[in-house]
């Protein structure tokens, strides 16, 4: 299972890597890296924010949807930068040697 949670993270960011090379209007992913790496960024961090918020609380619901949205500003900020999910996985399995 956990072979196929990667794989679908890896497909969001295909699909968001398509985003930064096309640029379609209409498109929140579009709208966010037309503002650059500095509002990306602090975007990240204000989902971070709203995850710790939220974290403090006990609505599952709104906590999970706030990971879900950190993990999304967090891979458009990846590729924003030219890295992969699977570059920080490659990360986190070497310290876990």
């Amino acid at each position: 299972m956990a072979n196929n949670n990667i794989e679908f993270l890896k497909h969001l960011q295909d699909i968001i890597d398509d985003r930064k090379t096309k640029m379609p209007e209409n498109s929140y992913t579009t709208k966010l890296f037309s503002k650059g790496i500095n509002k990306i960024a602090q975007k990240v961090g204000e989902e971070a924010v709203e995850l710790i918020i939220e974290a403090k609380d006990q609505n599952d619901n709104l906590f999970l949807n706030e990971a879900a949205d950190l993990v999304y500003h967090l891979l458009v900020l990846l590729t924003a930068k030219s890295y992969r999910i699977e570059d920080v996985v490659k990360v986190l399995e070497e310290r876990h040697r």
